[in-house]
């Protein structure tokens, strides 16, 4: 009997920011990186979105690009020291519902495999916090205890499923069965993959991508979740144009 599957994108879907962005305060806070990279490369780009007078793909790729040259040569101690700080004040920083759906998932005994951009340190640490069946992150490669500056990455579609795939094998998955959770446009196929997906407070990007598959526009929910309150939409659902 093959087995159902759960795939969570974390930065966005479960956690309410990004995990990258909140070591990346760390590693400033505890002096490890120069917080004049943030001024000079990533503040305004960041105060864009913060205003949303920006693009939040834009966004997090600057930020990546930024957050990868500043670990060059970091010390994994100090990378593992402020990940851990991460995950032990910042881990329960997570949606209402992804977190109800996890432990539904877990309780009817699915598998439950995190799939994310952000770095694999800080998610497995987040995958162990939320008793994952297994995970994947974007691999940052470590030479004789420092960061060498090469990341394989796991934030683009093509690489997400290629995971998926490993884990379809691994685990005996029956795709038509499993879910999908995911909020940009990098999780795409693996919405499209799954017999149930469900865009979490997706991108403008992305909804217009699943709008313009039919069939994942007959079969994805959209979940909008506010202060405390969950809506529940599906793909026909319209969009303010207001020039943006």
């Amino acid at each position: 009997m093959k087995n159902i599957g759960a795939f969570f994108d974390i930065d966005g879907t479960i956690y309410r920011d990004s995990l990258m962005v909140e070591h990346f305060k760390k590693l400033i806070k505890y002096e490890i990186v120069d917080q004049r990279a943030w001024v000079a490369h990533a503040r305004d780009t960041f105060l864009d979105w913060d205003k949303r007078q920006g693009n939040y793909d834009d966004y997090l790729l600057e930020i990546c690009d930024l957050y990868v040259h500043s670990l060059l040569n970091v010390d994994k101690n100090c990378i593992d020291f402020t990940s851990d700080q991460v995950i032990a004040l910042k881990a329960e920083r997570v949606y209402k519902y992804t977190r109800s759906r996890i432990k539904w998932h877990l309780d009817n005994g699915h598998k439950v495999i995190f799939i994310s951009g952000s770095p694999n340190f800080l998610v497995e640490k987040m995958a162990k916090k939320y008793n994952a069946t297994d995970f994947a992150g974007s691999n940052y490669v470590f030479e004789d205890g420092r960061f060498n500056g090469t990341v394989i990455p796991m934030w683009d579609s093509t690489s997400k499923n290629l995971a998926i795939d490993n884990f379809v094998e691994k685990y005996n998955i029956d795709l038509s069965k499993s879910y999908a959770y995911g909020d940009t446009n990098g999780d795409i196929t693996m919405l499209r993959r799954v017999g149930n997906p469900v865009a979490i407070n997706p991108t403008n990007e992305l909804v217009n991508h699943m709008s313009k598959d039919k069939e994942l526009k007959e079969k994805a929910q959209i979940i909008v979740e506010r202060k405390d309150i969950i809506y529940s939409l599906d793909c026909n659902v319209k969009r303010l144009d207001i020039g943006l």
